[in-house]
């Protein structure tokens, strides 16, 4: 792993890589994610995925209106994007960085590190009516038929 955070494939879909603020000491790194300042909306919940089986994935859904910040705070994993129009690949592997994905862009995790783990910061509270987890639907949100 390098350490960084980094796009494959195209990078001018809605997706975009944030830099967190970084403090590097010898007693230890310390990075931090702001509201407003680092990342553009206000955080309502925050969780954790983590202890993902070999060969496993997450997500597979859009968000109807949220917004959220994908940091790999520990290993790393693959990030797979579609806005609708472009379709973007991270890779996420530094706790330094992290991925905003704004409403209404489908997105998969996957090629997990082993003991990885990623911290979600989101623009709002768990509500399963904001999820769309049919690819029809999102396509038809989207205006694809």
């Amino acid at each position: 792993m390098t350490g960084r955070a980094r796009a494959r494939h195209s990078p001018h879909g809605r997706c975009g890589l944030v830099s967190l603020g970084q403090v590097v000491e010898p007693r230890g790194s310390l990075c931090v994610a702001e509201a407003f300042r680092h990342i553009s909306f206000g955080i309502r919940r925050v969780y954790w995925v983590f202890d993902v089986p070999p060969g496993g994935e997450r997500a597979h859904h859009a968000h109807r209106e949220q917004h959220e910040l994908l940091v790999a705070t520990r290993g790393g994993f693959t990030v797979h994007c579609d806005d609708g129009e472009v379709k973007t690949l991270y890779r996420l592997d530094s706790p330094a960085a992290g991925l905003l994905i704004p409403e209404l862009v489908w997105h998969h995790l996957d090629d997990f590190s082993e003991g990885a783990m990623c911290l979600v910061l989101a623009s709002g509270p768990y509500d399963p009516v904001e999820y769309v987890h049919d690819y029809k639907e999102f396509g038809e949100l989207m205006g694809r038929r």
